[in-house]
């Protein structure tokens, strides 16, 4: 049902980013505190000025703006970061139903637009489409809060990042796709190049430095087999 839905979201949006931006301070911080529990990080702007920075220091993955602020529109906002940035998913709270506004929006790329008030119902509705538009972009949770970013090479947590070697990389696909043990041969030939073998040695070394940005005895050894993750 739908908190079981809820959950499932809840989850998933905590490996994103948000930049927020509103100008009424009240709504600004009220939404602030909605979206912390969504998300793996919250930033919040009071106009476009303010946002662009932000959007520029922070790189989010999701922007949540409304269209009609003082003195200025959102619409030239997600204008002016579009020049540059095709991939970050936009979401627009308005007040109006405003055709022309609709219109020049769609050419934007949004994935929704909003018309105020915001309920719950549809905030979960937006995050749901901001979920579905990130499906190029594989999410793989290792276990609660960590998260394997397949597209940017990275595995988070509440805390950290940490950016994966190309071997990692291969390593971890290998594991998520095997749910089984892995033998050492397997790794040697999955992850080096056909005419450099790794010794023992290097092998060590190469799971050591791996098991520091994953979860605490993740990956499990099983003495001259290999290796398996724990599902």
């Amino acid at each position: 049902g739908f908190l079981s839905n809820m959950n499932n979201l809840l989850k998933k949006l905590k490996a994103f980013t948000i930049l927020y931006v509103e100008d009424d301070r009240g709504i600004r911080e009220n939404f602030e505190e909605i979206l912390k529990h969504y998300f793996k990080e919250v930033f919040v702007a009071k106009n476009s000025k303010e946002a662009y920075e932000k959007y520029l220091l922070e790189k989010p993955d999701l922007l949540m703006t409304d269209i009609k602020m003082e003195n200025e529109s959102g619409i030239d906002l997600i204008k002016k970061i579009r020049e540059n940035d095709k991939d970050i998913k936009v979401v627009i709270t308005s007040a109006y139903t405003n055709l022309d506004y609709l219109l020049e929006a769609t050419e934007l790329n949004l994935i929704k637009y909003i018309v105020k008030p915001i309920t719950n119902a549809k905030l979960i509705e937006a995050f749901e489409s901001f979920l579905k538009s990130n499906t190029n972009q594989k999410i793989y949770m290792l276990k609660d809060n960590w998260y394997f970013n397949t597209q940017k090479s990275i595995i988070s947590n509440d805390k950290e990042e940490f950016v994966l070697t190309k071997k990692e990389i291969l390593f971890l696909e290998l594991l998520i796709s095997k749910k089984s043990v892995i033998s050492y041969e397997e790794i040697f030939n999955h992850i080096c190049d056909d005419n450099i073998l790794m010794s023992q040695n290097a092998m060590r070394q190469f799971i050591k430095n791996f098991r520091k940005k994953l979860p605490l005895n993740y990956l499990k050894n099983i003495q001259g087999v290999g290796y398996y993750i724990e599902t």
